[in-house]
């Protein structure tokens, strides 16, 4: 059961986005949101860092300049955020934190069931355009799982559900299916990529997991997929069934960088409109 989602605020035009889905799941759910915007005063210190003692004055005066730039940007994105909420009659709270972002939300984290945010957050407010790894960090390290969304806000109704047989794959999808964020009128493809010799097993992995998705009241199917890449092929079923979300597994690092960011899908995770729900 979801009663409290963490929100991640940055000036990217998927925060919105992330706002109106965490109002949904709210709604649903009876539970409250927290809306955090982080001040990455290290980020700033290290773009103005000077070398001489005249360029070290000019250095922190442009440091000065950014912090409180930033401060106001924050400010200005919990006042939309604090608005839409109510708006919606959802209860929440907001918070500003100073600090290093990928620190700061996972501490929340750990007081939260669920976090929404954006495919490409940029917390450093005054340069917008600077991007960060913190995404990747986040969903490796959190407690809880992960929900990635992008700038075009989709109803949930189709669901793939990559399945490996790993951890974290049925980590991913036992929180689904117990914390039943969209509900459950929800068409689910359970996908398990595995070489042809493999086959028999595929099967059996599959029956046993929509059996697990049936028994929280999901409707689900199985699907096996012959390949020797599972990401690619999970992403290029996920873009043909026309999916609204896909539910996976983050290993580690790499294979998280090669699910989302990674080249073999055409930078699907940047391009498609398409959401994941990771558990790491």
């Amino acid at each position: 059961m979801i009663k409290r989602i963490l929100v991640a605020l940055d000036p990217d035009a998927d925060t919105p986005i992330a706002s109106r889905y965490a109002i949904e799941i709210a709604q649903l759910h009876d539970a409250e949101v927290t809306g955090i915007a982080c001040i990455d005063l290290e980020a700033i210190g290290s773009s103005t860092a000077g070398g001489g003692i005249g360029s070290m004055y000019y250095a922190e005066r442009l440091r000065e300049r950014l912090t409180k730039e930033t401060r106001a940007r924050a400010l200005e994105l919990i006042g939309q955020f604090n608005a839409a909420l109510s708006d919606a009659g959802v209860r929440h709270r907001e918070e500003v934190q100073e600090g290093v972002p990928f620190d700061r939300i996972l501490e929340d984290m750990k007081y939260h069931d669920l976090l929404i945010i954006g495919r490409d957050p940029h917390f450093f407010y005054g340069h917008p355009n600077v991007r960060t790894e913190t995404l990747v960090r986040i969903v490796k390290g959190t407690s809880a799982p992960v929900f990635i969304v992008g700038n075009v806000h989709l109803p949930i109704t189709r669901v793939v559900i990559a399945y490996d047989r790993s951890v974290a794959s049925a980590r991913a999808m036992q929180r689904f299916a117990q914390f039943n964020p969209f509900g459950k009128d929800l068409e689910i493809q359970v996908v398990h990529v595995s070489r042809e010799r493999e086959h028999t097993e595929s099967e059996l992995l599959l029956t046993l997991a929509t059996g697990y998705l049936g028994a929280h009241g999901f409707r689900a199917k199985g699907l096996s997929i012959v390949g020797d890449e599972p990401k690619k092929e999970i992403l290029d079923y996920a873009v043909a069934f026309k999916a609204d979300l896909v539910v996976a597994g983050a290993h580690s690092q790499h294979m998280l960088q090669k699910l989302a960011f990674g080249s073999t899908t055409e930078s699907l995770l940047e391009d498609s409109p398409i959401p994941l729900f990771l558990e790491s």
